[in-house]
């Protein structure tokens, strides 16, 4: 690694939460590779501490080409060098940082000490006072600055020595400040319990690296935690039984523990208020206290009075003559329900008419408040849980939608909200769509985030496929009974999709009537061998025009898998050309037009997670880049990204809720084994607007409609939901 020596000059940006840095520096010295530099001044790059103008710093790392600012260096690692010249010496201690002592104070101090000085004022601040002029005060000004100084730097570089990156001491430090390294010392899984982005991994190499008792409680309960979260994000439970949590012990540290020390750790986590434990039931404490938080908090809505709307018939009257609709019954109760009731649940499958309802219950509001558009958005807003669902929300309604991240203002950097329970929203009615993909955590920070007043509506179909995120939200507020809930019943949306709709509604029943294919275009099932299924995808694509179609499919591996299907799709859609740049990232070649999908939120570039792009550039050097066009907003991906993309010719049924398209292809067969079941074939097929076209096995297709039996999520929220909280 290159090495570079001299001084800081200026900042350029610097990002306070994650304290990343762009500078100026003077190179004095440098390594032979970069001899070129010295006497230079270059732009470095880098997670770094504040850093002065006036200390020499000796920086690890090595040099990058920027596309529009040429040569930067990028700092791995950093050591700060105190200055031994007495002229440098008298500066540092006149400087600012010192409050109160002037040249002259600074000049005697140097004068008598010399190049001992910084040692005396940190180790024999007594000693100071011989020099003529110098008082008690300054003596204190003196010790604890240089003490306070010198205490991060060391700290930092501390725990650097120890294991840990730069990136992470700096969490580490910006958490803990001067009881940093007292912290990790006493236990090290501290920065794993409390600091986001620092894993369980990292934490264990380096315990494990300094020799230290593999079966100390302080490892076993990090492992217990450990456990809990990897439980928690796998199955969406939010608690669990000692029992089932006890055989994962072995696979991480390769013994069994007594029953002793599980106790002791599930004990001592419960004091460190890491975890909660009623009736045998093991929660993560956030997944505990927001399950608690809503139930409370809804409760409260579900039991305030209701409103009475003034001139409700005249102005829903009004409604209907001008969008030239007359509501049902159903509609009609609904909408009023949503406007009377402080909290209310909507739900119904596809061509109930929950879109028509929404608009009504936007309609209705304006009217009966009299709001022009600008009141109306201050006042009511919109919600989705992902990008996809807030645009087709903001679509149908004409009005301004969004994520829910991204009104509670989520900061990637800190993985917190900006606008919570100390900063709430002024919003005084939200209507949240797509609501089956709400999980635990999500309602319970929206929740925190509106008034006590706020009037909560949700509308989704409880037969979707659960969020990814623990938790069964839209299904728990259904059972519990405590809330206002209206069922969607009626079918509205007729013509060409309607034999999609009817397949939907068949399955939700545990009907398969095998006469509903094959009678018009919109829906169509391909018989064929497991052998054949790829080569009918490939068949059906290369009929298809319109570019907004998915093939969606249950799991990722097997020869039917999204895996395989991507590879096959990309050969045949977007073939190896001279032309086209690609790049292979983890075995998957990825080039120019090709169609994928994003892995995760980028708020700050308007992506969400389930958006889908197309690969519009690769750049190969100086550095290497990718360009995905997102609905003409090009985000750029550098190498630390690329884990946040895959190819999406392809994509899983999860990843496809919220989302619609006008063609859904999907394979249907037996190798999917434990994927076939009931709720997961629903979500699919009600992906589809207006063509469906399923391939494989019938059978495989009786036996998913036939399996209502997928794996139930355990959560306590319909309980307390039910019973109010003891």
């Amino acid at each position: 690694m290159s090495n570079i020596t001299g001084n800081f000059k200026k900042t350029i940006y610097r990002n306070s939460t994650n304290n990343y840095l762009i500078g100026l520096f003077k190179v004095k010295e440098a390594s032979n590779d970069l001899d070129k530099f010295i006497n230079k001044t270059i732009t470095i790059t880098g997670y770094l501490p504040d850093l002065n103008e006036i200390d020499t710093y000796i920086l690890d790392g090595n040099i990058t080409t920027h596309a529009k600012y040429g040569e930067q260096f990028m700092v791995n690692n950093f050591e700060r060098v105190m200055p031994k010249e007495t002229d440098s010496m008298v500066s540092v201690l006149s400087s600012d940082m010192f409050k109160g002592i002037g040249k002259k104070t600074a000049e005697a101090i140097v004068n008598m000490f010399h190049e001992d000085t910084f040692d005396v004022i940190l180790n024999h601040p007594n000693n100071l006072l011989l020099v003529k002029g110098v008082s008690e005060k300054q003596v204190r000004v003196l010790h604890e600055s240089l003490k306070n100084y010198q205490g991060s730097y060391e700290i930092i570089l501390n725990l650097s020595k120890l294991g840990f990156g730069t990136r992470d001491s700096l969490k580490i430090y910006s958490k803990f400040k001067e009881k940093s390294f007292d912290f990790i010392n006493e236990d090290i899984y501290k920065a794993y319990y409390f600091i986001d982005e620092i894993n369980f991994k990292t934490c264990d190499y380096i315990y494990q690296k300094n020799d230290c008792d593999k079966l100390d409680v302080k490892r076993i309960r990090a492992v217990f935690i450990y456990i809990l979260r990897e439980l928690t994000n796998v199955s969406g439970n939010t608690y669990f039984y000692l029992d089932e949590i006890r055989p994962y012990f072995i696979r991480i540290i390769g013994t069994d523990i007594s029953d002793e020390l599980l106790l002791e750790a599930l004990n001592s986590l419960i004091s460190l208020e890491l975890i909660v434990v009623k009736e045998d039931k093991i929660y993560l404490k956030e997944y505990y206290d927001a399950e608690i938080f809503i139930a409370r908090r809804l409760r409260l809505l579900a039991h305030e009075k209701c409103e009475t709307l003034k001139n409700y018939e005249k102005v829903l009257k009004e409604i209907e003559l001008k969008n030239s609709i007359t509501y049902n019954e159903e509609q009609e109760l609904a909408i009023k329900q949503a406007l009377t009731n402080k909290c209310l649940v909507i739900t119904g499958g596809p061509g109930t008419g929950k879109t028509t309802i929404i608009k009504g219950i936007i309609d209705l509001y304006q009217g009966l408040n009299n709001y022009k558009i600008k009141d109306l958005e201050e006042n009511l807003v919109l919600l989705a849980p992902t990008g996809r669902a807030s645009k087709r929300m903001s679509e149908v309604t004409e009005l301004s939608a969004s994520t829910i991240h991204r009104f509670l203002k989520w900061n990637k950097d800190t993985n917190r909200f900006q606008v919570n329970e100390y900063n709430k929203s002024n919003a005084s009615f939200v209507i949240i769509d797509e609501s089956s993909m709400l999980d635990t955590l999500l309602l319970s920070n929206l929740l925190k985030g509106l008034s006590t007043n706020t009037k909560v509506i949700f509308v989704g179909d409880a037969n979707q496929l659960p969020s990814v995120g623990a938790g069964n939200i839209l299904s728990d507020l259904i059972t519990s009974e405590e809330l206002k809930v209206i069922r969607l019943k009626n079918l509205y949306r007729q013509g060409k999709d309607s034999n999609i709709i009817t397949l939907a509604h068949d399955i939700n029943e545990g009907i398969l009537n095998k006469d509903i294919f094959n009678k018009g275009e919109d829906l169509r099932f391909i018989k064929c061998p497991d052998n054949k299924v790829l080569d009918n995808i490939k068949k059906e694509v290369k009929k298809i025009d319109d570019p907004n179609y998915q093939v969606l499919a249950p799991q990722y591996k097997t020869i039917n898998g999204i895996d395989n299907i991507n590879e096959a799709l990309q050969e045949l859609l977007n073939p190896k050309k001279s032309t086209k740049k690609e790049l292979v990232i983890n075995n998957i070649t990825y080039r120019e037009d090709d169609k994928v999908i994003e892995l995760s939120n980028m708020p700050d570039e308007y992506v969400f997670n389930g958006d889908i792009g197309v690969i519009d550039k690769i750049k190969l050097s100086p550095k290497k880049e990718i360009y995905i066009d997102f609905d003409d907003n090009k985000v750029k991906y550098t190498p630390t990204m690329f884990n946040k993309f895959s190819l999406s010719y392809a994509i899983s049924i999860h990843k496809s809720q919220g989302s619609e398209f006008k063609t859904v292809i999907m394979p249907i067969v037996k190798g999917y084994h434990k994927m076939l079941y009931r709720k997961l074939i629903y979500t699919g097929v009600t992906r589809s607007k207006e063509k469906l076209i399923l391939i494989g096995d019938m059978n495989a297709l009786e036996m998913a409609i036939n399996n209502n039996n997928e794996q139930k999520r355990r959560t306590s929220l319909d309980y307390y939901l039910k019973n109010g909280i003891i």
